[in-house]
């Protein structure tokens, strides 16, 4: 592997920080981590997440939850008998 940036090494997270650093359950962070929602890696049988990866699941929460503000949700419209 080659890296060019070595001033700062790289930061891998169990299971139980990014539970920590989400606030959620460990369960919660295993089932993000197993789904693919949050890019990891499987070490012997430990997932490891790259703080980077953390960052990115995060960013992108914020840009989802924004967008959907964004559009008008507008309820289901039903037209009522009048007779």
């Amino acid at each position: 592997m080659d890296r060019t940036d070595t001033s700062k090494p790289l930061t891998l997270l169990t299971v139980r920080e990014v539970a920590d650093l989400l606030r959620v359950h460990q369960r919660t962070a295993y089932r993000l981590i197993t789904g693919g929602s949050i890019a990891a890696i499987k070490i012997g049988s430990q997932w490891r997440v790259h703080e980077s990866a953390l960052m990115e699941f995060i960013e992108s929460g914020w840009k989802d939850s924004a967008s959907e503000k964004t559009k008008k949700i507008e309820p289901d419209q039903f037209k009522l008998p009048l007779d």
